[in-house]
């Protein structure tokens, strides 16, 4: 004998609600989208303070689609300046060596 599982009605159906909200971020990446070509033809064209307006929006339109991913960049920002801080510090190092190297060739050959 064969189940058949009875349909779900319509208000609840996870795609639909999927579909609705997917609609609204297409909007915004859209526009985003828009702003940022119209900015780069205003750019093309020497108008410098509408380009760079129009730029500004974009951008701004644009990070407003991509909360989640603006959100773990900024999380995980920490640990890149830490990252960064440990190699300027062994940079340091190797300089301070390179200075003492160089000292001391220097008495060397002033000799």
């Amino acid at each position: 004998m064969v189940v058949v599982p009875l349909s779900r009605p319509e208000n609840d159906s996870p795609t639909t609600l999927g579909i609705v909200e997917s609609e609204s971020m297409n909007w915004i990446g859209f526009a985003a989208g828009g702003t940022l070509v119209t900015a780069g033809l205003l750019l093309l064209a020497g108008e410098r303070r509408a380009g760079m307006v129009a730029a500004a929006s974009g951008t701004a339109l644009a990070l407003l689609d991509q909360q989640e991913t603006l959100h773990s960049w900024w999380n995980a920002l920490p640990g890149y300046i830490d990252q960064v801080q440990g190699v300027l510090d062994k940079v340091q190092v190797a300089v301070n060596e390179i200075a003492v190297k160089r000292e001391d060739l220097r008495r060397v050959l002033a000799r």
